[in-house]
């Protein structure tokens, strides 16, 4: 993939997202660090002009958790996925609400993917 590289103000958003993460990616953070399915896992990292909430460099894949304002955002999403898409990059979304109710079967869907 071509090396995109993002603006100070970028970076300084990623900072601040990092800082007041939601509770659920707190949570699935903990599962992801340290390559603990296998594969490294950056948190909140720029991809383009977007700051994606997980990302796995090895497998291009990318995680993004929803929350309840993203039934509003929905033309927004898509147009995101099909760029991160277009860069040869996967992407798994999953609600907040998965996170809290059935955290063992999103960590399985993301090992499934890693494989």
């Amino acid at each position: 993939m071509e090396r995109i590289f993002t603006s100070i103000e970028v970076k300084k958003n990623r900072i601040a997202l990092r800082k007041s993460s939601t509770p659920q990616e707190v949570i699935l953070w903990s599962r992801l660090r340290r390559s603990a399915l296998g594969f490294k896992f950056r948190r909140q990292h720029s991809i383009g002009p977007y700051i994606v909430d997980f990302y796995c460099p090895e497998k291009r894949l990318v995680v993004e958790l929803d929350g309840w304002q993203h039934n509003e955002h929905v033309e927004y999403d898509t147009g995101r996925t099909a760029f991160l898409e277009s860069l040869g990059l996967s992407v798994l979304r999953f609600w907040n609400d998965e996170v809290n109710k059935n955290l063992d079967d999103v960590v399985l869907n993301i090992s499934e993917h890693l494989k």
